[in-house]
């Protein structure tokens, strides 16, 4: 009995570890608010980090605003490195952030 029950641990163990990706750990999943986000015009970019940071574009000048964000159901809140706070909400996929109506932008397929 004590020998199968190690021949099962050992399989199991085995399995556990051929499902996990490389290193052991499993892989999270993004929010599904990360991204890209873009306003009508396209002179605003912010893109949602998976890390919890958000880096933002205005009119061509990269990271014009960067810093970390939380989210709580469809409410974010943003806290820029210069100190200052911002919020969004996201309704019908669309994120409203202060004054500024935000829309995903789709990932642009690789070329083939």
């Amino acid at each position: 009995m004590f020998r199968i029950s190690l021949h099962l641990l050992a399989l199991a163990t085995a399995l556990l570890a051929c499902a996990a990706p490389s290193g052991g750990r499993p892989k999270p999943v993004p929010h599904p608010y990360v991204g890209m986000w873009v306003t009508a015009d396209g002179r605003i970019r912010q893109e949602l980090l998976s890390n919890g940071r958000y880096e933002e574009e205005r009119d061509g000048r990269k990271r014009a605003y960067t810093g970390r964000y939380t989210v709580t159901g469809t409410h974010l809140d943003y806290y820029d490195d210069l100190g200052f706070t911002a919020t969004g909400d996201v309704r019908d996929g669309v994120l409203y952030h202060e004054h500024l109506v935000l829309h995903r932008e789709e990932p642009t397929p690789p070329p083939r």
